[in-house]
C-alpha cells in the first residue's frame, strides 16, 4: 500500500514509499534516511512518514518497556495503597467485581491505544492520534485541546504520585508514634517536593540507566507481590468466601449499593490508567511500531492478574474495615500489614517495598510527563516551545522539558502551604483529563472504521475485532470519565468535595479561548507535517 509523499523535517519532500517494504532485502532509504540513535529501519520509516526528526537515544526494548509500563501503574500497589475509596463504596463483593469489570474494559482500551501506536508510534500520543485520525474540519483544534488536556493528566499526575511516597513514609512514623508531629501541611509538602526533585535528578543524570532500572524493578515488583500474598494469607485470619465475594455495602451514602459501586470505581480505575506513558517513550523504544503495543497488552494483562488476586487477598485479610479504614496511620494497608505480622519492624520492612517501588513509579511519571510535554512543545502547543523542545547535544533527552515539568509539579504542590483542598483538587483533575484524552483518540478511529475509511498500515492490528473492542473500550471509557467526578459522599464537605468538573471545565474553555486567539496560528497540527495538502 503506497502511503504518499512525506515531508522531512528540512521541508523537502521524500520520495513514496511502500509500507511493507521496510522489512523487504530490497529496501532502501532515500533522502539520506539512514538508521541512527538505535533505531531501526521500521522506526526510520515511521520518523520519515510523521514528519519527525529522531533526537532522542533508543534505549529501551520489549522487557524494559514493560517493566516501565506495570511499575507506572503499580496494580498490586495501588490496590493496597487505593483500596479504602472501594472498600467505603461497594464493600468487598463490589471493589471485586468492579475491579474484574475494570480490568476487562481496560484490556480493551489498551488494545485499541496499542494499535494507533503501531500505526504512529510518537511521544505525542493521544493528540497527533486525534490530528492524523479525526475528520479534518476538527482536527486541528480538537487535538490542540486534547494536548492540553493529556498533559494535563500527566502533570498533575507528578505531585500526585510523589504525594503518595510521602503519604507511606508519615504513614510509618505514625504508625511507631500516633501522636507525632509529621503531617502539617507544611511538613508534607517537603516531603512531595524532596521525592519530586530526587525523581528529576534520576531523570537528568541517570536517563541512560532508566530502561535497566525499569527491568530490576519489575523484578521486584513480582517478588513484592508474592511477598505480600504469602504474608497475607499465612499471617492473617480470614474472612469466608461468601462474606468477601457477596458484601456489598453502601458506605458513601448514596442510597443505591449499584451507584455506591459504580462510585467505587476510583480503586481499580486508579491501577489502570496511564497506559499511554509507553507511547509517550516510543521515540526512546527500538522497534516500537511492533514492540510497543505487545509491551502494552502484556504488561496490562499480567498487572491485571497481580491486581485483582491482591485485591481479593485484601478483602479475605483485612478484618474489622472499619477500624482498619480509621487507622490512625491514614493508609488502611500498614495497619493490615501491622495487625497481620504483630511486628512493627516486619510492617516496616513490607512498606518500605512500597515506599521503594512508589518512588521508581514518581521517576517513571516524570518521564512520561515530559516527553509528553517535549512532543507537544515540538508542535508548537505550548508557551516557550522553542525552550522546551530543544534536545541538548550529547544528552538525548528532552532535558528543559524534564526542567519544566519539576517546576510546574513543584508550583502546584506548593499549593499545599495554603490548603490541601486546592492541591488535592488539582490533583483529582488527573484521571478525568486522561480519560477524555483516550476517548477523543479512540473515538477518532472509531469513526474512520464506521465510514469504512482506510487505516493507516500497521504492524500490530486488531483485525475484524477493532470495532467491538473500541466500543468496548468506550463505554468503559464514557463510565470511567463520569465516575471521575464523583465525591466520596453525596453530600460532602468543601475539604472532601471531588473539584475535577469545575477545573475540567475551566480548562476546556480556556485551551479553546486560547486556540482561537493565539494557538491557530503557530500551533502545528501533526497531520500537516504528515500529508502534503
Amino acid at each position: 500500500m503506497e502511503m504518499g509523499n512525506v515531508k522531512t523535517m528540512d521541508g523537502k519532500l521524500g520520495a513514496h514509499v511502500e509500507a511493507t517494504s521496510v522489512n523487504s532485502p530490497d529496501f532502501t532509504y532515500e533522502d539520506g534516511l539512514q538508521p541512527q540513535k538505535g533505531s531501526t529501519q521500521a522506526d526510520v520509516l515511521d520518523m520519515s512518514r510523521m514528519g519527525k526528526r529522531q533526537e532522542l537515544q533508543r534505549n529501551f526494548r520489549f522487557l524494559s518497556i514493560v517493566g516501565f509500563i506495570m511499575i507506572l501503574q503499580s496494580s498490586w500497589e495501588s490496590t493496597l495503597l487505593a483500596a479504602s475509596y472501594g472498600l467505603t463504596n461497594g464493600g468487598t463483593g463490589g471493589v471485586i467485581w468492579v475491579t474484574v469489570g475494570v480490568i476487562l474494559g481496560a484490556l480493551c482500551m489498551i488494545a485499541s491505544i496499542g494499535e494507533m501506536a503501531s500505526m504512529a508510534p510518537t511521544a505525542g500520543g493521544q493528540y497527533h492520534w486525534v490530528s492524523e485520525f479525526a475528520p479534518k474540519s476538527v482536527e486541528k483544534p480538537l487535538s490542540y485541546i486534547v494536548g492540553w488536556l493529556a498533559l494535563l493528566g500527566w502533570v498533575t499526575g507528578c505531585p500526585s504520585a510523589a504525594q503518595l511516597t510521602s503519604t507511606l513514609v508519615q504513614g510509618l512514623i505514625l504508625l511507631k508514634n500516633e501522636n507525632a508531629n509529621v503531617a502539617m501541611l507544611w511538613q508534607t509538602t517537603l516531603f512531595i517536593m524532596i521525592f519530586l526533585i530526587i525523581a528529576v535528578v534520576f531523570n537528568l543524570f541517570l536517563a541512560g540507566k532508566l530502561p535497566l532500572a525499569e527491568g530490576i524493578f519489575l523484578i521486584v515488583h513480582i517478588f513484592g507481590y508474592f511477598a505480600f500474598l504469602i504474608v497475607l494469607w499465612t499471617m492473617s485470619d480470614h474472612a469466608p468466601a461468601s462474606q468477601v465475594f457477596g458484601t456489598f455495602t453502601d458506605g458513601g451514602g448514596w442510597g443505591n449499593v449499584g451507584l455506591s459501586c459504580l462510585v467505587g470505581i476510583t480503586t481499580p480505575l486508579w491501577c489502570f490508567l496511564g497506559p499511554d506513558a509507553g507511547a509517550h517513550m516510543s521515540e526512546e523504544l527500538k522497534d516500537a511500531g511492533r514492540v510497543l503495543p505487545s509491551a502494552m497488552v502484556w504488561a496490562t494483562f499480567f498487572n491485571g492478574l497481580l491486581g485483582l488476586t491482591m485485591i481479593i487477598t485484601l478483602c479475605f485479610c483485612i478484618g474489622d474495615i472499619d477500624g482498619v479504614l480509621n487507622s490512625s496511620t491514614g493508609i488502611p494497608i500498614i495497619q493490615v500489614l501491622y495487625n497481620a505480622t504483630g511486628s512493627f519492624s516486619g510492617t516496616v520492612v513490607m512498606t518500605t517495598v512500597l515506599i521503594v517501588l512508589s518512588m521508581v513509579g514518581t521517576i517513571t511519571v516524570i518521564a512520561a510527563t515530559s516527553r509528553q510535554m517535549w512532543a507537544f512543545a515540538r508542535d508548537k502547543g505550548l508557551p516557550f516551545s522553542s525552550y522546551i523542545e530543544h534536545v541538548r547535544p550529547g544528552w538525548d533527552i528532552p532535558l528543559n522539558a524534564i526542567i519544566v515539568t519539576l517546576i510546574l509539579s513543584l508550583l502546584i504542590t506548593a499549593l499545599n502551604f495554603g490548603s490541601d483542598v486546592a492541591l488535592n483538587a488539582i490533583i483529582s483533575l488527573s484521571n478525568a483529563a486522561l480519560i477524555f484524552s483516550y476517548m477523543a483518540s479512540i473515538g477518532c478511529i472509531r469513526l474512520k472504521r464506521f465510514r469504512n475509511e482506510p487505516l493507516l498500515p500497521r504492524r500490530w492490528s486488531l483485525g475484524k475485532f477493532g470495532a467491538p473492542i473500541n466500543d468496548a473500550a468506550l463505554a468503559f471509557l464514557a463510565v470511567g470519565f463520569v465516575m471521575s467526578f464523583f465525591p466520596i459522599t453525596p453530600l460532602p464537605t468543601p475539604a472532601d468535595m471531588n473539584w475535577a468538573i469545575v477545573i475540567f471545565v475551566f480548562v476546556i474553555m480556556a485551551a479553546v479561548i486560547n486556540y482561537v486567539v493565539s494557538a491557530r496560528k503557530h500551533y502545528i497540527a501533526p497531520v500537516a507535517l504528515v500529508k502534503e495538502q
